[in-house]
């Protein structure tokens, strides 16, 4: 069974952090690869600012291409909205019966996991993997069985900031792949 661990967000835009992040946690959670799951609408986060759907993937494929062990999908964009991460999980179950589904996420998410859509049956029914983010405070002695925290090394890179700093017309080179710099700059001015 391939083992494929599903990393969400709005990747509004992608970074190169994102991209770190995805390789290590492949490699520290033993997946055989990463879909980086663009999302057309988190409940939990405010739409303000965000680039449409379509711009957003285009950039992640465009960064990504290349990459042998994470893939960009478009899958929840042809889903129910809001997307909720049960709703996603559930249908990619159904539809790819020859992979294990492993979500991966950050202490951020897991410290306000408890108010996600169905939070208990994701952690009843699927693996979790956590890695922790810069402020988050995760109690390793109270984590259910299906839920591993694995360290990484996390770039100190935002899609906020990489948003202002376009805004205020200050370089962007270093934070994101050079075959998304151009679209970084003029799509985010």
């Amino acid at each position: 069974m391939t083992k494929t661990g599903i990393f969400g967000g709005s990747f509004n835009p992608i970074h190169n952090g994102h991209i770190q992040l995805a390789r290590q946690l492949r490699e520290a959670a033993g997946l055989d690869e990463v879909w980086l799951m663009v999302s057309p609408q988190n409940p939990l986060k405010e739409q303000t600012g965000l680039l449409a759907d379509e711009l957003r993937l285009q950039m992640a494929r465009q960064a990504l291409a290349g990459e042998p062990f994470v893939r960009v999908s478009d899958y929840e964009f042809h889903l129910p909205k809001p997307s909720y991460t049960w709703n996603t999980l559930q249908a990619l179950k159904a539809d790819f019966p020859d992979r294990e589904f492993v979500l991966l996420i950050g202490g951020d998410n897991w410290e306000r996991f408890s108010r996600w859509y169905r939070a208990v049956d994701i952690v009843s029914n699927y693996r979790l993997v956590v890695y922790p983010r810069r402020g988050s405070d995760i109690d390793l002695t109270t984590l259910p069985a299906s839920v591993t925290v694995v360290n990484a090394e996390l770039l100190d890179i935002s899609s906020t900031d990489i948003r202002r700093r376009v805004r205020h017309s200050q370089s962007v080179k270093d934070l994101v792949p050079d075959s998304i710099l151009d679209a970084v700059t003029e799509y985010y001015q």
